[in-house]
Formats: structure tokens, sequence, C-alpha cells
């Protein structure tokens, strides 16, 4: 479709140049052009400007942006989007006392959602997660990573898989898909770990690729789940099958994680709750994305990536939403925006880049998504009226 949006009140990440990511002090930087006009023609933008500038064009449907902010689709580079059912019991058992690793000792959390989605059909499990995947298109997001883990068979590994690659190619939106098999021990391997990371090497991974189901390889470093020797077998493993790492360290723990991951090449390091200044300083003249999770932190109450002290390091930073049905029942990156100038003391500024350019780059989507560039993709939304993108943060509870 030929578009041209009209009388936009503000453009917001207006780059000329987009580079690939943005650190440290880059980060404050939000480039944006007032009374503004954008022509997106066949899913690309075309060309911007100021509406004093507005050249001759023709053959295109108009939009009257009045009073409204344009913006770059968010990037949510961390989700569990695709998963059977719900976990709202184990809410209830935290609200009267039991954490996330009591819930999961005794058969809850991870293989609670493995056992129904193992009892679920493919067909049932994408019907489901298209539902979801609506709800954040509608909250703004256009590009999104979407993780396996809660199969932990190889059949339904794929299966999760499948369902995310099926809803690539019926929505709108942007997708990458990372296999997640190491997520937890599944409970017939309970005293045979070694086993079920062999499977994982052996079985599930040359299934995977065999198929093309997978852009990149996740593994869960953390106590009681997988430790930094099972992550260097299997990215080892993954790295023959040209699968590049995105990894969950650090929820709970800082154990070595994040430096195994940088020898791997990560893509991104995801949750951080727990940083030390060895880990800051293990990410320094790295390629690898620091990716914070603020509304996990906020659903389970444990706490914040250290957004502030990572960029002042001169680092820079991802959000993502984690959308999962144990620790982040919830897709909504506008919350997650808000949730990192309120509770991490990012500036609006640092946590919209967040979301755009360095999602983006979290994804490996640096040359079509994160900014209003000539050439990207049209991937937009277009705000109700607001006074400024600061009202983006501030107004938590609105779409």
């Amino acid at each position: 479709m030929n578009l041209l949006l009209l009388n936009i009140k503000e453009l917001i990440q207006v780059r000329d140049e987009a580079p690939e990511l943005l650190s440290g002090n880059e980060m404050k930087i939000l480039p944006t052009l007032k009374n503004a006009w954008l022509h997106i023609d066949k899913g690309v933008i075309q060309d911007y400007g100021t509406m004093d500038k507005l050249p001759e064009l023709s053959g295109f449907k108009t939009i009257d942006c009045t009073d409204r902010m344009v913006l770059p689709t968010w990037c949510d580079s961390h989700t569990h989007l695709v998963y059977a059912g719900n976990r709202e019991q184990e809410f209830v058992d935290r609200i009267n006392g039991l954490s996330y690793q009591e819930i999961a000792a005794r058969g809850g959390g991870i293989v609670n959602s493995a056992k129904r989605l193992q009892e679920t059909s493919e067909d049932a499990l994408y019907e489901q997660s298209a539902v979801r995947l609506k709800e954040i298109m509608k909250l703004g997001t256009g590009a999104v990573e979407i993780k396996s883990g809660y199969g932990l068979t190889t059949e339904s590994e794929m299966k999760m898989l499948r369902a995310a690659k099926k809803l690539a190619q019926n929505f709108p939106v942007t997708i990458k898909t990372t296999f997640l098999g190491a997520h937890a021990v599944p409970p017939e391997f309970k005293e045979n770990k070694r086993g079920y990371i062999d499977l994982i090497c052996e079985e599930m991974l040359p299934e995977i690729v065999r198929e093309n189901l997978a852009d990149y390889v996740d593994i869960f470093c953390e106590n009681g789940y997988f430790s930094v020797e099972d992550m260097h077998q299997l990215l080892t493993e993954a790295a023959k099958y040209g699968l590049r790492p995105k990894v969950h360290v650090n929820q709970f723990t800082s154990m070595g994680g994040i430096q195994a991951a940088v020898k791997h090449n990560a893509l991104s390091v995801d949750h951080l709750e727990e940083l030390t200044q060895e880990d800051i300083e293990s990410l320094e003249g790295t390629t690898t994305m620091p990716v914070a999770l603020p509304s996990c932190s906020f659903f389970i109450n444990i706490p914040y990536a250290q957004g502030r002290k990572i960029i002042d390091a001169g680092l820079p930073l991802a959000l993502a939403t984690d959308y999962n049905p144990g620790s982040t029942p919830s897709g909504n990156m506008n919350f997650v925006i808000s949730l990192a100038c309120i509770r991490m003391r990012l500036t609006p500024e640092e946590a919209i880049n967040a979301a755009t350019i360095n999602g983006a780059y979290a994804m490996d989507l640096s040359k079509t998504h994160g900014s209003i560039t000539r050439g990207k993709t049209g991937s937009v939304f277009i705000t109700k009226p607001v006074p400024s993108y600061g009202f983006l943060p501030y107004a938590f509870g609105s779409n």
C-alpha cells in the first residue's frame, strides 16, 4: 500500500544513517522531526520531512496524524510467546509466600508448562499463540523473537518452533525463532542431566536445523537449571550448525554465564538482574547486547537489571518483555518502557532507543527495523493525541 502520513506532531527516531546499535551517552539522543510527513510504499520507508517541504506526490492513501506521534514499532527481542495454557495458580502461590524457585522445585514452573504443551496439538498451540501475537501488535510491537523451551522433547520443541514459523507466515510482523531446549531438565532426566544435554545436542539440534526452524540457540544458565559447563557443550555443538547464541544469564545468580556467552560470540545476554562489576567489564568491547526484562522483575518481585549502571559504563542496552506464562504473562512493551524509566532510571530517550534500535540489533534486524530511515521497513505506529514522547512512559497504564 502507498501511504502518506501527514501533519505528524513529532516523527520519532529519525536517522538518515542509522547505526547498528547505540551505547552509553549515544542512548541519550533521540532525533525527531516536528510537524512532519512520512511516505511509505510497498512496506518500505521512501521519504520523510517537514510539512513546509512536502513534495508533489500522487497515488497514495493519506492519514492525518494531527496531534499524534509516529514511531518505529517496538522490537521485542526476548519472548516465549508460543505456549499452552496459563499458570495463574502459581501466581496465587507466590502471593501466598512461595518463591519462583520453590514452585519449580515442587513440579511447577517450566516443567508444568511443558506438560501442558506436550498435551496440546500444534493447531491449538498456534491458535492460542496467534491471539497473543495480535495483542502485542496492537500494543505497537512490529518485530519479535519467539523461543521454544516448553516442549522438552524433540517432538514438542519442534512443534513450538513450527507454530512460531507459521505465525511469521500469516501475520505482518517480523519474527525470529530461538531453540531453547535447555530451558529446564524434564522429570524423566531428573537424575541424568547429562543425558538430556546429549539428547539436545545429538537429536534435537540436528532435527531443528534440518527443518530450518531456528535462527538462534539459547540456554537457561542458572543454579538448579544448567551450568556454565553445560552452556559450553551446547553452544559449541550449536556453532557447528551456524546457530548464534542468545542466552538467559544472571537472573538469580552471577556464575560466569556472561563471560561464557561472550566467548561464544552471543548476540545477546538476557535478564541480568544480578550483575557484578566483572560482568560489566566482560561485556566491554564485545558485539554482545545486554537485554533487560523489567516486567519479569515486576511480576515475580526480584531485583531489576541495573540499566543505569550498564549505560553509564558505556555499554548498549536493549529492553524486551520476556512474555511467558510463568514469570511475565504480558507482551506490553509500553509497560516495559515505563518500568525502565521508573525502576531502572532510564530517561525516555534511552528507553525508546533500547526498545527500537537496540532491540532490533538483538534480533539481527538492524538493517530493516528500529528507526525511521529511508529503505527500512515501514513498520511504524501512530499514537493517540499525546503532548510529548515522554508521555508514553509517564502514562504507564494506557495503550
